[in-house]
């Protein structure tokens, strides 16, 4: 039986059961360290037994004093007062036991409770060893990486020239990486947005689509994992909400604390917001152009699907397939990499990057990331749903960028001219009024 502060804790969610962890000590234990993450699971099982021995105890004495509670209720008005007063007299000292007990919990639950929230989840079997990114493995190459006759410009002066972006006015503005997009830039850009809403929509993939807020409270962050670990990413405001880094953060809490029907699995949808980085520990990282910036507009795909390990895998390939569908309208040239799992985040099983060709760099950027959870961040946030023997179970949950900002320099990067001009992918012209080309004017 639980006791009030445990139901008030564990309903803010926890990442693994922890049954579940106390039965595979070595296995979490292993999943951290190729990880890359600094968690002392036998620390968490010692605070867990405290827990578990506080609890007992503190039970055992609310049933002493609920027992002595019902034998003073059979005096009544008329029993012997003298009598019921001596029992009343008995149990004073227990109920200040049982408040000493309670603040005792209360204090071991909040230890136990920030140990939870840090049990990093258990990567993949497939995914290779590594410490960071320079571990991750290329496992496709799509498109033929442009040959110019000419040495190639990057984004930033190509954008200068053609009058479409304004860097300066933007830090004038905005601070340090602020920028205006203008002219054909701004409608480069709504091109863009257009095509992977309609492509979503046209292709019938089924996704919901949501404009969804950027704007959100703390728990939200927690439960999809971005925080404790991430605060210094994100920007808060004076009223305590964070800036969101991605529209999966609101999409994935939209169900918080609900019970689903599988017959509704899965649930797809596809969120567009703008998303906000602090990029803190990037301070020095891309400080040109538009490549890392604080403030940009994505579109993200998050599948809620039933609890199996075999629909995770089909859903991500499906998320990855639509990603690389755009890429390939879009002719712009692509790697896919997979995660090693020193670059993989607290809650992540597994995850492929996709990084596109950049000619001014001459090397390859990532554009997004597909990744799926298991049930990490839906046993944080309380997304169940009821099987068809009326069990309750945590759905799977995964995301995957449909659309970010870095596309747009693909394509002004991969389709520049020796005139300086940028031919627009045909797949955009419908929504650039036909057309071909951005030229100087």
């Amino acid at each position: 039986m639980k006791t009030s502060n445990e139901i008030r804790v564990t309903k803010f969610k926890i990442m693994l059961d922890i049954k579940f962890i106390r039965e595979n000590i070595a296995l979490i234990q292993e999943g951290a360290k190729k990880k890359q993450i600094d968690f002392d699971v036998n620390l968490l099982i010692e605070i867990d037994d405290k827990r578990k021995a506080i609890s007992q105890d503190l039970e055992e004495k609310k049933a002493k004093q609920n027992k002595a509670s019902e034998e003073i209720a059979k005096f009544g008005q008329a029993g012997n007062i003298a009598e019921k007063r001596r029992l009343i007299e008995e149990t004073l000292p227990l109920k200040e036991k049982i408040q000493k007990k309670e603040e005792e919990l209360k204090e071991v639950m909040t230890e136990w409770q920030k140990l939870m929230v840090t049990v990093p989840n258990i990567p993949d079997m497939s995914v290779p060893e590594g410490s960071d990114e320079e571990s991750n493995q290329e496992i496709k190459k799509v498109g033929q990486i442009p040959e110019f006759s000419f040495t190639p410009k990057d984004h930033i002066d190509l954008m200068l020239a053609l009058g479409m972006i304004d860097l300066e006015r933007g830090a004038k503005v905005a601070g340090f990486r602020g920028y205006f997009l203008i002219g054909d830039g701004a409608k480069l850009q709504f091109a863009l947005w257009q095509f992977v809403n309609d492509f979503f929509q046209n292709k019938k993939k089924d996704f919901v689509p949501m404009i969804v807020p950027s704007l959100l409270r703390r728990e939200p962050f927690i439960g999809t994992g971005y925080l404790p670990q991430g605060e210094e990413d994100l920007y808060k405001t004076q009223d305590g909400e964070y800036l969101s880094g991605t529209a999966e953060v609101a999409m994935m809490s939209y169900f918080m604390d609900e019970i689903l029907d599988k017959k509704d699995l899965p649930k797809k949808m596809l969120g567009f917001s703008n998303a906000y980085r602090r990029e803190a520990g990037a301070h020095g990282k891309d400080t040109k152009g538009i490549l890392r910036v604080h403030e940009f507009y994505k579109f993200e795909q998050v599948i809620l699907c039933e609890a199996s390990h075999t629909e995770s895998v089909k859903h991500h390939e499906e998320i990855q397939s639509n990603t690389e569908e755009i890429m390939q309208a879009l002719g712009l040239p692509y790697h896919v990499v997979i995660n090693c799992a020193g670059d993989l985040g607290l809650g992540q099983v597994k995850k492929y990057d996709i990084e596109v060709w950049l000619p001014g760099e001459n090397k390859y950027r990532e554009t997004g990331s597909a990744s799926y959870f298991h049930d990490f961040q839906t046993r944080r946030l309380n997304i169940r749903y009821r099987d068809e023997d009326g069990k309750l179970k945590f759905a799977h949950s995964l995301n995957n960028t449909a659309l970010s900002g870095r596309p747009l320099i693909g394509i002004i990067e991969n389709y520049q001219q020796a005139d300086g001009s940028i031919v627009i992918p045909e797949v955009l012209r419908p929504y650039m009024g036909g057309k071909e080309k951005i030229s100087k004017k």
